[in-house]
């Protein structure tokens, strides 16, 4: 059961991903050039993939999956919007901590001596290294909003 609540947790992180990707694409539309909206449009699919991957894998192990991001989601929505008022660059900087809290999240996880191996792949295979190409991948577009 422990496991499911550890899934249960990442996929809420998931969806509250894609929420604030999509309401950050929606809001920054007329700020951000094409390129990085196609960027942003990425990182979006790919937590919409992620958080597939983990509906999934829940169901595999007997669980059932979450259907919304809970309290993270609207605390993530609050920050979003309050950046989308302050500016893209800083919009961008909030969109870079989430990932980088998941990287955590994920990093953390991989600690756990018990992690059954489905769940570890999963998490070393795909979700780990999306995360980790999403932080980078924001690294260029705020240095390129310093410059």
């Amino acid at each position: 059961m422990h496991n499911i609540e550890t899934l249960n947790k990442f996929l809420k992180d998931e969806l509250s991903a894609t929420e604030t990707y999509q309401q950050a694409l929606d809001k920054l539309h007329e700020d951000v050039v094409l390129s990085e909206s196609e960027h942003l449009r990425t990182i979006y699919e790919d937590h919409k993939a992620s958080a597939s991957s983990l509906q999934s894998l829940i169901i595999r192990l007997g669980g059932t999956p979450c259907e919304d991001s809970g309290a993270w989601g609207t605390w993530a929505q609050i920050v979003q919007g309050g950046a989308n008022l302050l500016g893209k660059e800083t919009a961008l900087k909030s969109l870079q901590s989430g990932e980088k809290s998941g990287a955590e999240a994920y990093e953390e996880a991989l600690q756990e001596t018990e992690l059954p191996s489905e769940i570890r792949s999963l998490i070393e295979t795909k979700l780990l290294p999306a995360q980790q190409e999403h932080i980078r991948t924001l690294d260029r577009l705020i240095g390129a909003e310093a410059d």
